[in-house]
Protein backbone atom coordinates (compact mmCIF):
# COMPACT_ATOMS: atom_id res chain seq x y z
CA UNK A 1 0.00 0.00 0.00
CA UNK A 2 1.24 2.88 -1.46
CA UNK A 3 0.36 5.46 1.60
CA UNK A 4 1.12 9.11 1.30
CA UNK A 5 -0.98 10.82 4.40
CA UNK A 6 -1.88 8.61 7.59
CA UNK A 7 -3.92 10.70 9.57
CA UNK A 8 -4.80 9.32 13.60
CA UNK A 9 -7.55 10.38 15.91
CA UNK A 10 -5.69 10.24 18.82
CA UNK A 11 -7.33 8.34 22.01
CA UNK A 12 -6.58 8.13 25.44
CA UNK A 13 -6.24 4.11 25.15
CA UNK A 14 -6.89 3.70 21.32
CA UNK A 15 -6.50 5.53 18.35
CA UNK A 16 -8.30 5.21 14.75
CA UNK A 17 -6.11 5.47 11.55
CA UNK A 18 -6.88 6.32 8.27
CA UNK A 19 -4.68 6.39 5.41
CA UNK A 20 -4.56 8.21 1.88
CA UNK A 21 -2.90 7.82 -1.09
CA UNK A 22 -1.50 10.03 -3.57
CA UNK A 23 -5.24 10.55 -5.34
CA UNK A 24 -6.88 11.30 -1.92
CA UNK A 25 -8.36 7.36 -1.74
CA UNK A 26 -8.69 5.52 1.70
CA UNK A 27 -6.66 2.60 1.33
CA UNK A 28 -6.27 1.93 5.09
CA UNK A 29 -8.53 2.50 7.99
CA UNK A 30 -7.76 0.67 10.96
CA UNK A 31 -8.26 1.21 14.83
CA UNK A 32 -5.36 0.19 17.22
CA UNK A 33 -3.81 1.07 21.04
CA UNK A 34 -1.37 4.23 21.17
CA UNK A 35 2.04 1.97 21.25
CA UNK A 36 0.78 -0.13 18.26
CA UNK A 37 0.37 2.75 16.45
CA UNK A 38 4.23 3.97 16.86
CA UNK A 39 5.19 0.04 15.88
CA UNK A 40 2.72 0.49 12.80
CA UNK A 41 4.31 3.65 11.45
CA UNK A 42 7.79 2.20 11.86
CA UNK A 43 6.26 -0.20 9.30
CA UNK A 44 6.09 2.71 6.50
CA UNK A 45 7.79 4.34 4.31
CA UNK A 46 8.30 8.18 5.27
CA UNK A 47 4.82 9.49 4.56
CA UNK A 48 2.50 12.80 6.37
CA UNK A 49 1.37 11.73 9.68
CA UNK A 50 -1.51 14.34 10.59
CA UNK A 51 -3.09 14.43 14.04
CA UNK A 52 -4.97 16.69 16.00
CA UNK A 53 -2.76 19.53 18.15
CA UNK A 54 -4.29 17.63 21.73
CA UNK A 55 -2.86 16.43 24.95
CA UNK A 56 -0.09 13.49 23.83
CA UNK A 57 0.05 14.76 20.36
CA UNK A 58 3.33 16.47 21.05
CA UNK A 59 4.90 13.24 22.26
CA UNK A 60 3.52 10.91 19.63
CA UNK A 61 5.20 13.11 17.08
CA UNK A 62 8.52 13.36 17.91
CA UNK A 63 8.49 9.99 18.23
CA UNK A 64 7.15 9.59 14.74
CA UNK A 65 9.17 12.36 13.65
CA UNK A 66 12.05 10.03 14.37
CA UNK A 67 11.15 7.59 12.03
CA UNK A 68 11.24 10.12 9.12
CA UNK A 69 7.64 10.69 8.93
CA UNK A 70 6.93 14.72 8.63
CA UNK A 71 4.46 15.49 10.90
CA UNK A 72 1.77 17.59 10.71
CA UNK A 73 -0.38 19.28 13.75
CA UNK A 74 -3.38 21.40 13.50
CA UNK A 75 -6.14 22.96 15.34
CA UNK A 76 -9.12 21.11 16.21
CA UNK A 77 -11.42 23.76 15.12
CA UNK A 78 -9.91 23.52 11.51
CA UNK A 79 -10.31 19.78 11.17
CA UNK A 80 -13.92 19.94 12.21
CA UNK A 81 -15.08 21.30 8.44
CA UNK A 82 -13.70 18.69 7.09
CA UNK A 83 -15.59 15.77 9.02
CA UNK A 84 -18.58 14.26 6.59
CA UNK A 85 -21.72 13.20 7.82
CA UNK A 86 -22.12 11.60 11.26
CA UNK A 87 -19.10 11.76 13.50
CA UNK A 88 -16.88 8.78 14.96
CA UNK A 89 -13.37 8.51 15.42
CA UNK A 90 -12.78 6.98 12.10
CA UNK A 91 -14.91 9.96 10.13
CA UNK A 92 -12.36 11.96 12.38
CA UNK A 93 -9.30 10.02 11.58
CA UNK A 94 -10.44 10.85 7.44
CA UNK A 95 -10.98 14.48 8.08
CA UNK A 96 -8.00 15.14 9.72
CA UNK A 97 -5.88 13.35 6.78
CA UNK A 98 -7.93 15.58 4.70
CA UNK A 99 -7.19 18.39 6.12
CA UNK A 100 -3.52 18.31 6.37
CA UNK A 101 -3.59 18.03 2.60
CA UNK A 102 -4.91 21.19 2.40
CA UNK A 103 -2.23 24.11 0.85
CA UNK A 104 -3.87 27.07 2.87
CA UNK A 105 -3.86 25.09 6.18
CA UNK A 106 -2.41 26.51 9.23
CA UNK A 107 0.17 23.79 11.41
CA UNK A 108 1.19 23.61 14.69
CA UNK A 109 4.93 23.19 15.64
CA UNK A 110 5.99 20.34 17.38
CA UNK A 111 6.86 21.33 20.96
CA UNK A 112 9.82 19.95 22.33
CA UNK A 113 10.01 18.17 25.97
CA UNK A 114 11.49 21.59 27.68
CA UNK A 115 8.84 23.59 25.77
CA UNK A 116 6.40 21.34 27.95
CA UNK A 117 7.92 20.82 31.00
CA UNK A 118 8.05 25.25 31.05
CA UNK A 119 4.64 25.24 30.32
CA UNK A 120 3.16 22.66 32.78
CA UNK A 121 5.41 24.59 35.50
CA UNK A 122 2.89 27.63 34.72
CA UNK A 123 -0.02 25.59 34.47
CA UNK A 124 0.54 24.52 38.02
CA UNK A 125 1.46 27.96 39.11
CA UNK A 126 -1.14 29.46 37.99
CA UNK A 127 -3.79 26.57 39.16
CA UNK A 128 -1.39 27.37 42.73
CA UNK A 129 -2.82 30.95 42.92
CA UNK A 130 -6.38 30.46 42.01
CA UNK A 131 -6.01 28.13 45.10
CA UNK A 132 -4.72 30.67 47.08
CA UNK A 133 -7.09 33.53 46.15
CA UNK A 134 -10.34 30.52 46.68
CA UNK A 135 -8.33 30.35 50.33
CA UNK A 136 -8.44 34.02 50.70
CA UNK A 137 -11.96 34.08 49.88
CA UNK A 138 -12.93 31.83 52.35
CA UNK A 139 -11.67 33.32 54.67
CA UNK A 140 -13.17 36.58 53.98
CA UNK A 141 -16.32 34.96 54.11
CA UNK A 142 -16.25 33.06 57.50
CA UNK A 143 -14.87 36.59 59.20
CA UNK A 144 -17.78 38.38 57.52
CA UNK A 145 -20.10 35.96 59.05
CA UNK A 146 -18.68 36.56 62.48
CA UNK A 147 -18.95 40.82 61.67
CA UNK A 148 -15.11 41.20 61.14
CA UNK A 149 -15.26 43.67 57.40
CA UNK A 150 -11.49 42.61 56.12
CA UNK A 151 -9.95 45.76 53.24
CA UNK A 152 -9.26 44.36 49.80
CA UNK A 153 -5.54 42.75 49.19
CA UNK A 154 -3.51 40.25 50.21
CA UNK A 155 -1.71 42.21 52.63
CA UNK A 156 -4.04 43.61 55.03
CA UNK A 157 -5.84 40.09 55.13
CA UNK A 158 -2.69 39.09 56.33
CA UNK A 159 -2.25 41.55 58.57
CA UNK A 160 -5.77 41.46 60.41
CA UNK A 161 -5.26 37.81 60.18
CA UNK A 162 -2.55 38.53 62.13
CA UNK A 163 -4.30 41.10 64.85
CA UNK A 164 -7.12 38.52 65.21
CA UNK A 165 -4.89 35.16 65.84
CA UNK A 166 -1.84 36.37 67.27
CA UNK A 167 -3.36 38.92 70.07
CA UNK A 168 -3.71 38.48 74.28
CA UNK A 169 -7.41 38.36 74.11
CA UNK A 170 -9.47 36.03 71.64
CA UNK A 171 -11.21 37.22 69.44
CA UNK A 172 -12.66 34.35 67.24
CA UNK A 173 -14.49 30.99 69.18
CA UNK A 174 -11.80 28.50 70.41
CA UNK A 175 -13.13 26.15 67.13
CA UNK A 176 -13.68 28.82 64.72
CA UNK A 177 -10.02 30.04 65.64
CA UNK A 178 -8.19 26.73 64.96
CA UNK A 179 -10.01 26.26 61.88
CA UNK A 180 -8.39 29.91 60.93
CA UNK A 181 -5.25 28.90 61.87
CA UNK A 182 -5.10 25.76 59.83
CA UNK A 183 -6.03 28.17 56.81
CA UNK A 184 -3.32 30.30 57.39
CA UNK A 185 -0.91 28.01 57.61
CA UNK A 186 -2.22 26.40 53.96
CA UNK A 187 -2.05 30.12 53.26
CA UNK A 188 1.90 30.71 54.13
CA UNK A 189 2.77 27.12 52.38
CA UNK A 190 0.85 28.07 49.01
CA UNK A 191 2.80 31.59 49.19
CA UNK A 192 5.83 29.21 49.76
CA UNK A 193 5.06 26.95 46.54
CA UNK A 194 4.45 30.20 44.30
CA UNK A 195 7.85 31.67 45.26
CA UNK A 196 9.71 28.59 44.85
CA UNK A 197 8.21 28.32 41.10
CA UNK A 198 8.96 32.03 40.46
CA UNK A 199 12.32 31.82 41.32
CA UNK A 200 12.19 28.72 39.38
CA UNK A 201 11.09 31.00 36.34
CA UNK A 202 13.53 33.81 37.75
CA UNK A 203 16.55 31.52 36.81
CA UNK A 204 15.52 29.85 33.78
CA UNK A 205 14.67 33.45 32.53
CA UNK A 206 18.54 34.55 32.81
CA UNK A 207 19.81 31.28 31.49
CA UNK A 208 17.93 31.36 28.25
CA UNK A 209 19.54 33.79 25.01
CA UNK A 210 16.11 34.12 23.92
CA UNK A 211 14.08 35.42 27.46
CA UNK A 212 16.91 37.45 28.10
CA UNK A 213 15.63 39.74 24.71
CA UNK A 214 12.57 39.63 25.86
CA UNK A 215 13.04 40.88 29.24
CA UNK A 216 14.20 43.93 27.94
CA UNK A 217 10.78 45.03 27.06
CA UNK A 218 8.97 47.00 29.36
CA UNK A 219 6.02 44.86 30.53
CA UNK A 220 8.13 41.53 30.12
CA UNK A 221 9.06 39.84 33.49
CA UNK A 222 10.76 36.19 33.93
CA UNK A 223 6.73 34.89 34.48
CA UNK A 224 5.75 36.41 30.98
CA UNK A 225 9.12 35.39 28.75
CA UNK A 226 9.34 32.24 29.96
CA UNK A 227 5.41 31.51 29.07
CA UNK A 228 6.29 32.83 25.50
CA UNK A 229 8.94 31.04 24.67
CA UNK A 230 7.97 28.02 25.94
CA UNK A 231 4.34 28.44 23.51
CA UNK A 232 5.58 29.94 20.42
CA UNK A 233 8.23 27.87 20.05
CA UNK A 234 10.23 28.93 16.52
CA UNK A 235 8.87 32.41 15.72
CA UNK A 236 9.46 31.30 12.03
CA UNK A 237 6.15 29.96 12.41
CA UNK A 238 4.20 33.13 12.42
CA UNK A 239 4.69 35.13 8.90
CA UNK A 240 4.53 38.50 10.87
CA UNK A 241 3.77 40.34 14.44
CA UNK A 242 0.26 40.61 13.45
CA UNK A 243 -0.36 36.75 13.38
CA UNK A 244 1.60 36.56 16.90
CA UNK A 245 -1.06 38.78 18.07
CA UNK A 246 -3.99 37.15 16.38
CA UNK A 247 -2.77 33.99 18.11
CA UNK A 248 -2.99 35.15 21.01
CA UNK A 249 -6.63 36.90 20.75
CA UNK A 250 -5.29 40.19 20.47
CA UNK A 251 -7.13 41.62 17.68
CA UNK A 252 -10.34 43.05 16.45
CA UNK A 253 -12.92 40.68 15.71
CA UNK A 254 -14.69 41.23 12.53
CA UNK A 255 -18.08 40.90 11.55
CA UNK A 256 -17.62 42.40 7.67
CA UNK A 257 -20.33 41.75 4.52
CA UNK A 258 -21.51 43.41 2.04
CA UNK A 259 -18.20 45.15 2.02
CA UNK A 260 -18.85 47.19 4.95
CA UNK A 261 -16.28 46.49 7.44
CA UNK A 262 -17.00 46.41 11.20
CA UNK A 263 -14.74 45.86 14.19
CA UNK A 264 -15.76 44.37 17.14
CA UNK A 265 -14.56 43.53 20.74
CA UNK A 266 -10.81 41.20 20.52
CA UNK A 267 -11.25 37.64 19.77
CA UNK A 268 -9.84 36.08 22.74
CA UNK A 269 -8.44 33.54 20.92
CA UNK A 270 -5.71 31.45 21.65
CA UNK A 271 -4.21 31.28 25.42
CA UNK A 272 -5.84 32.63 27.65
CA UNK A 273 -3.11 32.53 30.31
CA UNK A 274 -0.84 34.03 27.92
CA UNK A 275 -3.26 36.86 27.11
CA UNK A 276 -4.11 37.79 30.36
CA UNK A 277 -0.57 37.91 31.45
CA UNK A 278 0.33 40.24 28.91
CA UNK A 279 -2.67 42.69 29.55
CA UNK A 280 -1.18 42.51 32.99
CA UNK A 281 2.09 43.77 31.85
CA UNK A 282 0.68 45.87 29.82
CA UNK A 283 -1.37 47.82 32.73
CA UNK A 284 1.71 47.56 34.74
CA UNK A 285 3.83 49.24 32.49
CA UNK A 286 1.27 51.63 30.52
CA UNK A 287 1.68 54.51 32.60
CA UNK A 288 5.55 54.48 32.41
CA UNK A 289 5.70 54.38 29.32
CA UNK A 290 2.82 56.80 28.32
CA UNK A 291 5.29 59.07 29.74
CA UNK A 292 8.64 58.23 27.61
CA UNK A 293 9.42 60.41 25.09
CA UNK A 294 9.63 58.07 22.50
CA UNK A 295 7.48 56.46 19.85
CA UNK A 296 5.86 54.86 20.98
CA UNK A 297 5.17 56.71 24.27
CA UNK A 298 3.54 59.34 21.66
CA UNK A 299 1.48 56.59 20.26
CA UNK A 300 0.24 55.60 23.80
CA UNK A 301 -0.64 59.37 24.62
CA UNK A 302 -2.81 60.07 21.47
CA UNK A 303 -4.94 56.37 22.32
CA UNK A 304 -5.45 57.87 25.68
CA UNK A 305 -6.82 61.07 24.50
CA UNK A 306 -9.54 59.16 22.77
CA UNK A 307 -10.05 55.92 23.40
CA UNK A 308 -10.83 54.50 26.65
CA UNK A 309 -8.31 52.99 29.33
CA UNK A 310 -8.58 49.58 29.41
CA UNK A 311 -9.49 49.74 25.26
CA UNK A 312 -5.52 51.19 25.40
CA UNK A 313 -4.29 48.75 27.46
CA UNK A 314 -5.13 46.05 25.45
CA UNK A 315 -3.68 47.90 22.53
CA UNK A 316 -0.08 47.98 24.53
CA UNK A 317 -0.67 43.96 25.00
CA UNK A 318 -1.06 43.57 21.61
CA UNK A 319 1.89 46.09 20.10
CA UNK A 320 4.06 44.07 23.09
CA UNK A 321 3.07 40.51 20.93
CA UNK A 322 4.06 41.82 17.90
CA UNK A 323 7.42 42.93 19.62
CA UNK A 324 7.75 39.96 21.05
CA UNK A 325 7.72 38.26 17.61
CA UNK A 326 10.51 40.56 16.29
CA UNK A 327 12.72 40.30 18.89
CA UNK A 328 12.37 36.11 18.10
CA UNK A 329 12.47 36.28 14.78
CA UNK A 330 15.08 38.83 14.11
CA UNK A 331 17.02 38.12 17.31
CA UNK A 332 17.59 41.51 18.66
CA UNK A 333 16.92 43.44 21.78
CA UNK A 334 14.36 45.76 22.21
CA UNK A 335 15.92 49.23 22.22
CA UNK A 336 13.29 52.45 21.99
CA UNK A 337 14.39 55.19 19.85
CA UNK A 338 14.25 58.42 22.04
CA UNK A 339 12.26 60.74 19.76
CA UNK A 340 10.52 64.24 20.71
CA UNK A 341 7.14 63.63 21.26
Amino acid sequence: MDISVLGIDLGKNSCSVVGLDAIGKVVVRRRMRRETVITYAATLPACVVAMEACCGAHHMGRALARQGHAVRLMSPEYVRPYVKAQKNDDRDAEAIAEAATRPTMRFVELKTEEQLDMQTLHRIRDQLVGDRTSLMNQIRSLLLERGYIVPQGRAKLALRLGEMLDGDEPVLGSRIHRLVSDMRLRWSALDERIADLDAEFTDAARADERTRRLLTIPGIGALNATALVAAIGDARTFGRGRDLAAWLGLVPRQATTGGKPRLLGITKRGSRYLRKNLIQGARASLPVMSKSDTRLGAWLRGLLSRSHHNTVVVALAAKMARIVWALLRHERTYDPVAQAA
